[in-house]
């Protein structure tokens, strides 16, 4: 595990774009914390210069600067990308519209999105690699320019060029993508070879596809913020948070733009994993639920889990590494309905923003969490510190149109809602904890989001999580985990080979020959040679296998079996079964560049004596709980009068100004030094 290094800094900022608010999260040189949220704008700069602004930051005074973005994710997901072309072998034409022949759901009848390049823009020349990188048939370089101009009488303005075997071989795309620059000046060009030099030809035309279509919307943005900030005054590096946890700068992003394509869900799996150490956990398990969806990540030993293949759509994996998070439709906006069966249920339908819950007064028909949770009173009738007003007669109106066919009353049906919420929001803490062979009674769970505090609570007593933890803004958390990352790269060389037969040697050199591109990588983005730190990883797989695990490793390897041993218990914990008389096989290296960025240590605050303390109520407000039959009279407190040390027993509510904490009955909640609050369930 890495550990940041700590120098002195002035002031630290982060801002995550999201697609309703941008949150801007700001650290001072005494270490005060200060946050703001601001729309965002159709322009997102614009939205990251006014929430600075409304934070009352000056650039002159910054120092570090980190952002998380949504720009790639919903290029992916609007299809709203410069005309993409694909250059690929004879015969590969039609790789990236055949895939694997899998579907998202059991329907044989659902069909599969169209691919991000139509099949007319795909264009084929002839050459052929073999396996071992020897060449069986030489690229023509007549025909190749003949593709150049025939897409550029098209207008195509990036190009993907995937040729068959390239990851042993880079020589003809490296040829196909001098021509097409010689051909066709300003067009961006991707290479497989370089943007995912691996063996599976679907997973690496995908990927580099992907990243062809956002290059020409990452590298304009990022320069033109960078530019942006120079103009009022900030001269420092700007840092882009990517899916695999750690930045890169604007001249990474405009080569590997798809790397950005999980950067605002990344945040806050980073942040949570920060939270719960500093609570003295390593353990944890964060939930991050918004308006619209809720985000779970797993932290397991320090560590949080990733994988080496996800997708924005359906069909079309990226394989970049990334920090496993688990999305499913869950949030205040989350719509109630009920099946064909009469069945209640909740999601992933979301009256999002606009026209939002009922309550909010542009709609009367759709009952929502929000509204839900107005009518049983854990949430009061004013958020954001009385800047939105919620109306509970609408809420009523909605929730009764649920209500109604079940036979049951309002305040019941609203119940029953949050319920069917909670029950969808543990099933998704149950698939990336228990069906990976962790025990969630084992982890800390740490809520936050708009809406994660209302629930948390619930799911851990459902779960058998003994702890929750609260951060002290949790609206803001995931531009605070923007913050906590060092600039990081993945580095990966295919190496298929039994580890009972391996080269040492060979795997060393291997090892260097990523390590120096890292280095490269890392100077390039004026990162000192002290503060660089390289980490090692050999992917293996039994022999036979599809999907490989990441087991981390040494440089200079004496001997795998430890190794391999490491591998055996891995297996055995993520899949339930380990076969140790089988041959175990080396799928691939990886080297993690990392380059250190300054940190400023947080400072613990000295406790109160919660004997001699007495919390004072704003109000006491009639809630009705989840699991009671009578509304009960519950205290609400403001969270920015509750001092650390400060102990309070449930049933009561603790408001802020950019969410709302739920202590639900036979629970206490106290403040620790560190302004977090820290649920736990009285048997």
């Amino acid at each position: 595990m890495t550990e940041a290094i700590s120098r002195p800094a002035k002031i630290r900022t982060a801002v995550d774009i999201g697609g309703t608010f941008t949150d801007v999260f700001v650290q001072h040189e005494d270490g005060r914390i200060t946050t703001a949220k601001y729309p965002t704008q159709a322009d997102p700069i614009e939205g990251v210069l006014a929430g600075m602004r409304q934070a009352g930051v000056s650039w002159e005074d910054v120092e570090f600067f980190s952002h998380g973005t949504t720009i790639a994710t919903n290029a992916l997901i609007t299809r709203k990308f410069p005309k993409v072309a694909l250059v690929t072998t004879e015969g590969f034409r039609d790789v990236i519209e055949i895939r694997r022949g899998d579907r998202e759901t059991w329907d044989p009848y659902q069909e599969v999105a169209k691919p991000f390049v139509p099949r007319r823009h795909r264009i084929t020349v002839r050459e052929r690699i073999g396996y071992d990188g020897t060449v069986l048939e030489p690229l023509d370089e007549v025909q190749a320019r003949d593709v150049a101009r025939i897409l550029r009488r098209r207008g195509v303005e990036t190009i993907a060029v995937c040729f068959v075997n390239s990851f042993t071989n880079p020589d003809h795309e490296n040829r196909m993508a001098e021509i097409l620059a010689e051909e066709l000046p300003g067009v961006a060009i991707t290479t497989s070879s370089d943007v995912h030099p691996e063996i599976f030809e679907y997973e690496r035309f995908s990927t580099t596809v992907a990243n062809a279509a956002l290059v020409p919307i990452i590298g304009p943005y990022a320069r033109t913020l960078e530019g942006r900030l120079a103009e009022n005054g900030y001269a420092n590096d700007v840092l882009l948070l990517h899916s695999g946890g750690g930045v890169m700068t604007p001249a990474m992003a405009e080569k590997y733009g798809a790397r950005l394509a999980a950067s605002g869900i990344a945040a806050g799996a980073i942040a949570s994993r920060h939270i719960a150490r500093m609570c003295g956990y390593e353990n944890s398990i964060g939930f991050d639920m918004g308006g619209t969806s809720t985000d779970v990540s797993l932290t397991d030993n320090g560590v949080l889990g990733t994988t080496n293949m996800w997708s924005v759509e359906f069909g079309y994996p990226i394989c970049f590494p990334s920090i496993e998070v688990l999305t499913i439709g869950a949030g205040g906006g989350s719509i109630a309905w009920l099946d064909d069966a009469g069945s209640l249920r909740n999601g992933p339908q979301s009256a999002g923003s606009e026209p939002g819950p009922a309550c909010y007064g542009a709609q009367e028909e759709l009952a929502t969490n929000t509204d839900a949770n107005l009518i049983l009173g854990t949430v009061g009738k004013k958020l954001a510190g009385g800047v939105k007003e919620l109306d509970e007669s609408l809420a009523r109106t909605a929730v009764e149109k649920v209500a109604a066919p079940l036979g049951l009353d309002v305040e019941t049906a609203a119940q029953s809602i949050i319920k069917v919420a909670n029950a969808n929001m543990a099933d998704a803490i149950r698939l990336i904890s228990i069906r990976k062979g962790h025990d969630p009674r084992d982890f800390a769970l740490v809520g936050f989001g708009g809406a994660g505090p209302l629930h948390a609570a619930y799911l851990a007593k459902d779960l058998g999580i003994p702890t929750v933890i609260i951060p002290p803004h949790p609206g803001v958390t995931s531009a605070m985990g923007c913050m906590l990352v060092d600039i990081q790269h993945d580095l990966t060389k295919m190496y298929l080979a039994d580890s009972a037969e391996a080269d040492l040697d060979h795997l060393a050199e291997s090892f260097r020959e990523l390590e120096a591109q890292g280095r490269e990588r890392l100077a390039a983005e004026h990162v000192d040679e002290s503060d660089m730190i390289f980490e090692y990883y050999l992917d293996m797989r039994y022999l036979g296998q599809w999907r490989a695990i990441a087991v981390p490793v040494t440089a200079a390897l004496t001997t795998l079996d430890d190794v391999v041993a490491t591998f055996h218990e891995t297996h055995l914990r993520e899949h339930n079964f380990a076969s140790e008389d089988s041959s175990v096989e080396i799928y691939r290296v990886l080297v993690r560049a990392i380059g250190l960025t300054p940190r400023r240590d947080a400072r613990p605050a000295e406790l109160v004596d919660p004997a001699g303390f007495a919390p004072t109520p704003t109000e006491v407000r009639q809630v009705l709980f989840p699991d009671e039959v009578d509304r009960l009279d519950t205290p609400v407190y403001d969270r920015a009068e509750l001092p650390p040390g400060a102990v309070l027993s449930g049933p009561c509510i603790v408001d802020q100004l950019d969410s709302t904490t739920v202590v639900p009955p036979h629970t206490t909640a106290r403040v620790d030094e560190w302004g977090n609050l820290i649920l736990e369930h009285q048997a």
